[in-house]
């Protein structure tokens, strides 16, 4: 059996990605590896379900902000509401998109950027 672990990003303030990831996503704190000797902490957030990590890194030397490249594209969130998703979002005062679609479709996503300039895809749950 081969199981998706986790993804890592790399942050620059280790309490303010936190305080983002919950906030706007309600992921918890699941673990913490701090190593003071190497100057790096790890601390993996998950939803109370548990599954699938996010792993945010912080180097506790880095003073410059990350270079995102053009690789990366973004993380992907499912939520049961959209728009009030998307409303609370913008009240919380978060950089967000207007709601999108694909092409010949409804509005059923948006993007949300965390402190690091990281994008989430935030998208309509479908039921069946």
């Amino acid at each position: 059996m081969t199981n998706m672990l986790h993804t890592c990003i790399r942050v620059q303030n280790l309490d303010q990605s936190l305080s983002f990831y919950e906030n706007a996503f309600g992921l918890k704190e699941v673990r913490r590896k701090d190593y003071p000797e190497y100057e790096f902490t790890l601390v993996y957030m998950a939803f109370e379900e548990g599954g699938f990590e996010l792993e945010l890194t912080y180097n506790y030397d880095k003073k410059e902000p990350y270079n995102l490249g053009d690789g990366y594209g973004h993380l992907a969130v499912g939520v049961d509401d959209l728009k009030a998703s998307h409303a609370d979002h913008v009240k919380q005062g978060y950089t967000v998109t207007d709601l999108k679609g694909l092409p010949g479709s409804e509005p059923n996503y948006y993007f949300i950027t965390d402190p690091d300039g990281y994008k989430t895809e935030v998208i309509q749950n479908h039921t069946l």
